[in-house]
């Protein structure tokens, strides 16, 4: 990895967004094994204390499918194809395996086409319950220790509790040093851009923990460091989606002179606010955090006797970065064909509106080719919260 020194942490995360994978390619010559994962379902406790680096896959909005559409159907959510057109297109030659979750139907309907087509050494399905009563908890361990059977097998060496324990520790700090960059955006203009957040958010989830801790701490401490650069009078907005993992969005929306101060996206706050919890058996707490603290259309969180209740229990994580950002509006941009996310816009609206923030719905795809459109859209919304 680029040697990290004092004041090239962002330009470190430069380098791998714009290079993604190649910290990875580098271990992989070096001797380690690389697993693949997809979404924020992704164990990467289990993975890290089996030795492995797990490095989440992404696609390219800029980049048109040339080969997954002769594989997958069209209709299949369109960050799912485009993740699998870069793979089929050589992109992550360097993985060992996958593990893909038991999430939506796009993931679901084509693992066997992810498993026929690759045919890497190594795969695994990972059979998430969705729902998240005291039994589904249990088959979610159960579950687990499946996958850490398969690890075992694949690296020759016992994954012991003790160093599920560290990875669960190592992981945990390393949200909340996440945490704390995150915390930077708060300040009005905040200390660091939506466009610097999603790249070192998408650099960080190339490298093996550690590398990322530190990569986080040398964001930190840089960004501390300067003085604001934002617009102070620029609308602070809210993102809330999946699987946003490209500035082109962003800079879709800061360009117009807004600020992104928070999001509620997969591989962004879903994936740092909520640790595991240490615990005796420390697949207790890892189940306990995929299952219960992540909250993802796909898994039905909400114990509430009333309809109120399960909205607050779902969504009131949302209500609460509203306020702790002063957050002017939300963004809500789901994918074309993404279920799970679209039953949930209505609700979603309707609870973060009554919350205070007035709220943009975006449906489009995995592409940049109708950016300017959404664009326009983003500039309306802002002209009437202005």
């Amino acid at each position: 990895m680029t040697e990290l020194r004092d004041g090239n942490g962002l330009a470190a995360a430069e380098k791998l967004y714009t290079q993604y994978g190649s910290r990875a390619r580098e271990l992989k010559a070096s001797g380690k094994k690389v697993i693949g994962y997809l979404t924020a379902l992704g164990p990467v406790e289990i993975m890290t204390a089996a030795g492995v680096v797990p490095i989440r896959l992404k696609g390219n909005v800029s980049e048109a499918i040339s080969k997954g559409d002769a594989y997958m159907e069209s209709i299949i959510c369109p960050f799912v194809r485009n993740v699998f057109d870069a793979a089929v297109r050589g992109k992550y030659d360097f993985l060992d395996g996958m593990v893909l979750p038991h999430q939506c139907d796009s993931i679901d309907r084509t693992n066997e086409t992810w498993s026929y087509t690759l045919k890497l050494p190594y795969w695994h399905f990972l059979n998430v319950p969705h729902v998240t009563d005291d039994p589904s908890i249990t088959f979610m361990k159960e579950i687990l220790r499946i996958f850490i059977a398969t690890l075992e097998k694949l690296t020759g060496a016992k994954i012991t509790d003790e160093a599920i324990a560290n990875a669960v520790k190592a992981h945990n700090e390393n949200r909340k040093l996440m945490r704390e960059l995150y915390d930077l955006r708060k300040s009005n203009p905040p200390l660091i851009s939506g466009v610097e957040m999603m790249k070192v958010l998408v650099a960080a989830m190339s490298l093996p923990v550690d590398e990322s801790s530190a990569l986080i701490k040398a964001v930190t401490k840089e960004v501390k460091e300067r003085k604001p650069a934002g617009n102070a009078k620029g609308k602070r907005i809210m993102i809330i989606g999946d699987q946003i993992d490209d500035v082109a969005v962003i800079d879709a929306i800061e360009s117009t002179g807004a600020c992104l101060v928070m999001d509620d996206l997969s591989l962004g706050a879903k994936m740092y606010w909520q640790d595991v919890d240490a615990t005796a058996d420390p697949l207790q707490g890892i189940a306990e955090r995929y299952l219960r603290k992540l909250k993802i259309p796909t898994t039905f969180v909400g114990s509430a006797d009333t309809y109120e209740g399960i909205l607050e229990e779902r969504f009131g994580h949302m209500k609460k970065y509203v306020n702790e950002f002063k957050v002017d509006g939300v963004i809500l941009f789901i994918y074309k064909y993404c279920d799970p996310y679209g039953f949930e816009v209505p609700a979603v609206k309707s609870y973060v509106e009554a919350a205070g923030a007035p709220v943009l719905y975006l449906e489009d795809e995995y592409s940049t080719s109708s950016l300017a459109r959404v664009k326009t859209r983003i500039e309306a919304f802002l002209e009437m919260i202005a």
